[in-house]
């Protein structure tokens, strides 16, 4: 049993970990930024100790840092919430060597999954449907165009140790590959340090599927569902659902079957997520897997009744899984939109500042996941998300319905949101009949009718 945690986060994550802890019985340790000194997670943690200026590689991406804290604090375990240092194999490999319990999978597996260009290969010598691309690294864009040409336009040209959009371009044909390419590996080198690119077959108009999977230490791994992602800017995700409208009974069984042969095959553990693109005639492919608890991991704790953070705490200390497939129910449906301090009528551009009033919804299938609070300052040296609104209803109908109803309630004064954006996203035809792809918001935003 754990008897104190470091949360290596900030924010709402941070809070989520916190409660989770909370009811564990296990004490907190909340480490923060000098910017982050009245951050809600530094409020409500047993203890709390600062690691550093604003900056996030000044603070929350400090490894050495971070350690000596959580050893100075007493702690038995970390957990890395999302980002930051989630699915660093170098932070999760200090940790245990300095006898501190990453809550995460080992460090080799995060490795193996996290280039993207192994843990393809990885995927399609285990029998998992993988998009046709590069096998090997590609470093030139002369190599590429070879591949390119080899594939059929268009192409996706991303990177092999890229996450979070940033590496990732597409190029519809010959002629504009050489250029995206140079910048998707720019991006790449400036990002993650590594100039390797991969290169794959571009699906038009794809859905956005993404299967949580649940490991224990003892070789158990549960799928717990699917979730919809497809509603997304710059491959950063704005509003998700369980289950997705975009796949058949058929479909989801087979999909789910891939995320457990995707964690085995590499040896899993904890929380994770394996993600997949679905084609207009339904076919599906393995994306990656991200090795870490997702932002949108409360949708599927609502429709299987399952606190996947407290089972990512359980699982690391060594326990067995709390249920096992065939307790795993999905129960009505949810969505989840993602508040952001931006002004989506300037290119989205961020929108830090004091927030001077704020209510937030509640009501029977309601949960908002926020670090916010009346008179907090929404920093700039962050990422813009301030707060997570679900719902939970019977159906998709009801559930789109209530989300319609707790976004028209909720107020955030002093910054600008997203809020009005997210609110007429979610009044169009094509999100009201489960048609939304990958390209919707680029759509919407471009037309900003009710039919996109």
């Amino acid at each position: 049993m754990f008897k104190k945690i470091l949360i290596a986060n900030r924010g709402e994550i941070a809070v989520r970990v916190i409660r989770a802890c909370r009811n564990m019985g296990i004490r907190s340790v909340a480490v923060y930024s000098k910017e982050d000194a009245e951050s809600l997670h530094v409020q409500l943690a047993d203890q709390r100790i600062c690691i550093g200026e604003g900056p996030a590689r000044s603070s929350y991406l400090n490894i050495d840092q971070i350690i000596t804290a959580a050893l100075n604090m007493g702690c038995d375990a970390i957990h890395p919430g999302y980002g930051f240092l989630s699915e660093n194999s170098a932070f999760a490999r200090k940790c245990a060597e300095n006898g501190l319990k990453f809550i995460g999978p080992e460090a080799d597996v995060i490795d193996r999954m996290g280039n993207k260009s192994a843990a393809r290969n990885t995927m399609m010598a285990a029998g998992v449907p993988v998009i046709p691309g590069t096998k090997e690294p590609v470093y030139t864009a002369e190599e590429g165009k070879k591949q390119a040409a080899l594939i059929g336009y268009p192409v996706m040209i991303k990177a092999s140790s890229g996450g979070g959009g940033k590496g990732m371009r597409q190029a519809m044909d010959e002629d504009e590959f050489e250029y995206q390419f140079n910048v998707a590996q720019r991006e790449s080198a400036n990002a993650f340090g590594d100039d390797a690119m991969y290169i794959e077959k571009l699906i038009l108009k794809p859905r956005h599927v993404e299967v949580q999977v649940m490991a224990d230490e003892l070789g158990h791994v549960v799928s717990l569902g699917e979730r919809d992602c497809s509603v997304q800017r710059n491959h950063q995700k704005l509003i998700e659902e369980a289950p997705s409208p975009a796949v058949n009974d058929k479909t989801r069984k087979e999909m789910s079957e891939a995320a457990v042969l995707a964690a085995k095959t590499v040896g899993y553990t904890n929380a994770g997520t394996v993600e997949f693109i679905v084609d207009q005639e339904g076919a599906f492919y393995f994306m990656e897997m991200n090795t870490r608890i997702q932002v949108e991991h409360g949708v599927t704790e609502l429709v299987t009744g399952i606190d996947l953070v407290m089972e990512q705490i359980q699982v690391a200390m060594g326990q067995p899984l709390s249920f096992c497939q065939e307790d795993v129910v999905i129960r009505g449906h949810a969505i989840e939109c993602r508040v952001n301090a931006e002004i989506p009528e300037m290119n989205f551009m961020p929108s830090p500042g004091k927030v001077t009033a704020l209510h937030l919804p509640g009501g029977t299938g309601v949960r908002v996941d926020t670090a916010l609070y009346t008179g907090y300052t929404v920093p700039s040296d962050y990422d813009s998300m301030i707060a997570k609104i679900l719902v939970h209803a019977k159906n998709r109908d009801d559930a789109l319905v209530k989300m319609r109803g707790v976004l028209d309630e909720t107020l955030v004064m002093g910054i600008e949101t997203n809020l009005d954006f997210l609110y007429r996203a979610l009044c169009t035809d094509t999100f009201a009949k489960g048609q939304a792809d990958t390209g919707f918001v680029e759509r919407f935003v471009k037309g900003g009718t009710h039919d996109v």
